[in-house]
C-alpha cells in the first residue's frame, strides 16, 4: 500500500512543503528511508519504529520504503518524525489517508510515542495557509504558536495514540485548538523620561530613530550609554501586524517565542556579549539559523564595549548594514535572512574609561591609541552619528524636572517616518539612511551657502565619500524633524556636530 503526507521544512525565513511517501509491499523485510537526508532524519527510522511499537502499532515484517521529496533538497531537523509515523500508519490502513491530505504535519517523536515540540512551527503554518491547506497537526506544546494565524485550523496532538484516535473520529470539531486572540499590543518596561540630563544623547537617539541611522556613543562608565540604547526601541513607531508576524517567524525558528504571548509585538533590542562569535552574530551552522543581526530585525542591535569585540565579529556586520539582509552560503544550503536594524554601539574613550580627565585617567597615549583603533575605520564610516556622554552633576541627578517621555518623542518620529514613506514610495527604499548616492542630489539638495559650509567642513574633517553622504542623510533627517523641505545651514552644522567625537578620538 502507498500513502503520502505533507510536512514542512524551514528554508531561510520561510517553510517549504515536503512530501513524505510511504510504500509497503511484500518482499525481504526492511525499512529504508531515501530522499537526500541528514543524519537526524535518517535516525527517524529507529525512533519511529520504536515509538509505533510502544504506542501499540508494531510494524509487521514487510518491505517498507519511505521517500521524502523533493529529492534535490537536503532534509534536516527532527520534525520529520511525526509525518513519517503518520505516513506509515496510513500505508498500513490504520488511519485514512484522505483525511490527512488537507493538513501539514510536523513534530518530533519520542520512543514512547509522545510528540515533542519543534522549532519553526509558525513558518509552517504560514506556508500551509499560503498553499491552501486546511490546517496543521502539531504537538500540543506548539498549538498556541500555530494559532497565531487565526484563520487556519490547528489540531494539537499529545502522542501517537491520540493521533490515531482523532483520525478515527474524523477530526471532530472539538479537537481543534481554540484560544483567545494572541496579544498583539506593544508594551515596553522602560521609558526615555527615566534619563536625566544628557540632552545631546537624547537628541542623537531621536535623530537615529527618525532616519534609522546607526549611532555610536563614547563616554565614561556609568554615564548612561546602555540606558539610552535600551530606550531607542520605545521611540520607534509601532510595528505593523505583518512586521510582528515576520518577527515572530524569526524567533520561532530559534525557539525564542514567549510562551505566554507568542506574538513578538515589541521592537527587538539585542545586546550580544563581546565574546560572541561571528556565527552567533551573523547566523550560521551546518544548517543555518538566524543570528543576532536577524533577531534584531526591525529593532536595535546594541554592541556594548565595542572595542572588546573581536575584529572578525565586527567585520561581518559591514555587508548586512548596507544590504539590510544576510546571505549564508553552506555546502548543503544557501539561506537569506532579513537584517534591517539600527546599529547602536557604545565604548569607553580609553581602557580605564576616564580619558581625557587626566585627574583619573592614567592610561598612556599608546594604550589609548591602541584601544581606540581596535575599531576599524571601515566600521566607523558606517556609523551615521557619534556622540559623547557626560557624567552628570549632582543637581541634575537629584532634580525634580521630569524628562520628555518616549510617547512624545515617538509622535515626532512617527511623523518623520510617514513623511519618508510618502517621499520614497516609488524609490525602492523607505528611510533617509538608505538613500542611494544617485538620489542624494534629488533629496538632499544644498543651496549655495550650505555648499560652502559643506566644502569647508569636508576639508576640515578629511571626509571619505561614504562619510560625506552620511552627513547629508543626517542633515536630511534633522530637516524633516523640523518640518523643513530644504536643508539649511543649521542642519548641516548640527550633522557635523555628530562627527566631532570621531575627529577627536580618531585623528
Amino acid at each position: 500500500m502507498y500513502s503520502v503526507i505533507t510536512t514542512a521544512m524551514n528554508y531561510g525565513l520561510d517553510a517549504i512543503p515536503v512530501h513524505v511517501e510511504a510504500d509497503v509491499s511484500e518482499g525481504l523485510p526492511c525499512f529504508d528511508m531515501v530522499g537526500f537526508l541528514s543524519n537526524e532524519v535518517k535516525e527517524a527510522r529507529d525512533r519511529v519504529r520504536t515509538a509505533l511499537k510502544n504506542a501499540g502499532y508494531p510494524l509487521p515484517a514487510k518491505h517498507i520504503t519511505v521517500n521524502l521529496t523533493p529529492a534535490s533538497l537536503k532534509k534536516s531537523g527532527s520534525s520529520m518524525d511525526f509525518p513519517v509515523a503518520a505516513a506509515l500508519l496510513s500505508a498500513f490502513g490504520i488511519v485514512a489517508e484522505g483525511l490527512l491530505k488537507d493538513y501539514v504535519l510536523l513534530g518530533e517523536v519520542s520512543l514512547n510515542g509522545r510528540l515533542l515540540p519543534a522549532d519553526g512551527v509558525l513558518s509552517a503554518a504560514v506556508m500551509a495557509k499560503k498553499e491552501g491547506f486546511s490546517g496543521v497537526i502539531v504537538p500540543k506544546e506548539n498549538a498556541r504558536e500555530a494559532a497565531i494565524l487565526s484563520d487556519i485550523r490547528v489540531i494539537p496532538v499529545a502522542d501517537l495514540k491520540e493521533f490515531v484516535s482523532l483520525c478515527r473520529q474524523e477530526f471532530d470539531c472539538d479537537c481543534f485548538y481554540r484560544t483567545a486572540d494572541p496579544v498583539w499590543e506593544t508594551a515596553y518596561s522602560v521609558d526615555f523620561s527615566e534619563i536625566r540630563g544628557q540632552e545631546m544623547v537624547r537628541r542623537a537617539c531621536e535623530i537615529a530613530a527618525a532616519g534609522m541611522h546607526n549611532l555610536l556613543m563614547i563616554g565614561p562608565p556609568g554615564s548612561g550609554k546602555t540606558m539610552a540604547a535600551k530606550r531607542i526601541p520605545t521611540i520607534l513607531p509601532e510595528l505593523t501586524r505583518e512586521e510582528k508576524l515576520e518577527l515572530s517567524q524569526i524567533y520561532s525558528l530559534c525557539g525564542l517565542l514567549d510562551e505566554k504571548r507568542m506574538v513578538r509585538s515589541e521592537r527587538p533590542f539585542r545586546s550580544p556579549h563581546h565574546t560572541a562569535t561571528p556565527q552567533a552574530v551573523a547566523g550560521g551552522g551546518r544548517f543555518p539559523k538566524p543570528g543576532e543581526i536577524s533577531l534584531a530585525h526591525r529593532g536595535v542591535l546594541f554592541l556594548d564595549e565595542l572595542p572588546e569585540f573581536p575584529p572578525r565579529t565586527l567585520e561581518v556586520l559591514r555587508e548586512p548594514l548596507e544590504e539590510k539582509k544576510i546571505h549564508l552560503s553552506r555546502l548543503d544550503a544557501n539561506m537569506t535572512y532579513p537584517a534591517d536594524f539600527i546599529l547602536v554601539a557604545s565604548m569607553n574613550p580609553c581602557p580605564c574609561g576616564y580619558y581625557p580627565d587626566r585627574t583619573r585617567c592614567s592610561c598612556s597615549p599608546s594604550a589609548i591609541h591602541s584601544y581606540i583603533n581596535r575599531v576599524s575605520q571601515a566600521l566607523l564610516d558606517r556609523m551615521d552619528l557619534c556622540v559623547e556622554t557626560e557624567e552628570l552633576p549632582f543637581l541634575k541627578m537629584q532634580g525634580d524636572k521630569k524628562a520628555e517621555s518616549s510617547a512624545r518623542i515617538r509622535r515626532r518620529v512617527e511623523r518623520v517616518h510617514a513623511l519618508q514613506r510618502e517621499r520614497y514610495r516609488d524609490c525602492g527604499f523607505s528611510f533617509n539612511s538608505q538613500i542611494p548616492a544617485s538620489f542624494l542630489e534629488t533629496w538632499c539638495r544644498l543651496d549655495r551657502a550650505c555648499r560652502e559650509v559643506m566644502e569647508r567642513k569636508y576639508e576640515e574633517y578629511h571626509l571619505s565619500a561614504r562619510t560625506y553622504h552620511k552627513v547629508l542623510k543626517v542633515a536630511r533627517t534633522i530637516a524633516d524633524l523640523e518640518g523643513k523641505e530644504q536643508i539649511c545651514r543649521g542642519h548641516i552644522e548640527e550633522a557635523f556636530c555628530y562627527r566631532s567625537p570621531g575627529k577627536k578620538y580618531w585623528r
